[in-house]
């Protein structure tokens, strides 16, 4: 399984109780009030397997809109690439596309292009909502009723109204990735203030669950999670061990928010 992306742009990526669980599993969100299109976050990721810190890469991620299969579907695209100067250790140049229904809010295409080193590969899936399955160019994989791709669950998960769950609840959702279905979920562990290369912000802290590979050392809650206490929900701060030492992700720059940035406190600064 390759998740090499993840740690640079999340970042993914990235998002989800324990007495709610079962009502939680059969609501799709299907309404945003967090984002739209013309929005652009731009991140930072570092490494570190020593006391210092070394920039390692950047990420980008935009919204857009468009028309498929007749229907208007928000177009997401996460790119992800490694520095310059970090490049004589391992090269990354990715771009991740997902294509989601403007109604329902689930994918109905997710396209992967991995260039990794030696290794570069484009993974296109549709979704079939009608059928129930995802086809990949390998194989048929039956879908639940509420799913998401890896990019689309960042903007899906930046919807949920964290108010409704307690510190320490988990809120799940179902992930497709590489022709599987993954129960992932986040863990919701309260409100905080959080200092990152932009500035200070009042934060929403989370857990999301790891899916073992070959970035994450294990599986499990080992990845935080900051995101913006403000309708816009944005993500500002990962913190994630790997296979050999940790990445840390910041927000560096943003436009076209949804909402007033009323979780800042005060700007820093880029370092």
């Amino acid at each position: 399984m390759r998740l090499s992306f993840l740690p640079v742009g999340f970042l993914l990526s990235s998002l989800l109780l324990l007495q709610n669980a079962a009502r939680a599993q059969n609501d799709c969100i299907s309404v945003n009030t967090a984002w739209m299109p013309g929005e652009k976050l731009r991140f930072k990721a570092w490494y570190n397997m020593s006391p210092l810190w070394v920039g390692a890469g950047e990420a980008t991620f935009e919204v857009g809109n468009t028309t498929l299969n007749s229907r208007p579907t928000y177009h997401f695209v996460g790119e992800g690439r490694t520095l310059k100067s970090y490049e004589w250790f391992f090269k990354v140049r990715d771009r991740y596309e997902s294509f989601v229904d403007a109604e329902t809010l689930r994918p109905v295409r997710f396209v992967r292009q991995v260039n990794e080193g030696s290794i570069h590969f484009t993974e296109p899936v549709t979704f079939d909502q009608v059928g129930m399955r995802a086809v990949s160019p390998k194989k048929a994989t039956a879908l639940p009723r509420c799913y998401q791709d890896v990019i689309s669950t960042l903007y899906y998960a930046r919807n949920i109204d964290f108010a409704r769950y307690a510190p320490g609840s988990r809120i799940p959702i179902k992930m497709y990735l590489e022709d599987k279905i993954y129960d992932f979920y986040v863990k919701y562990l309260g409100k905080e203030k959080v200092q990152t290369r932009y500035g200070t912000f009042n934060a929403l802290k989370l857990a999301p669950l790891l899916i073992e590979g070959n970035v994450f050392k294990e599986g499990g809650e080992k990845m935080t999670l900051w995101i913006s206490d403000d309708a816009n929900r944005l993500p500002l701060r990962i913190n994630s061990p790997v296979v050999v030492g940790s990445v840390k992700v910041d927000l560096m720059g943003f436009e076209g928010l949804r909402n007033p940035l009323t979780s800042l406190i005060s700007r820093r600064g880029d370092d």
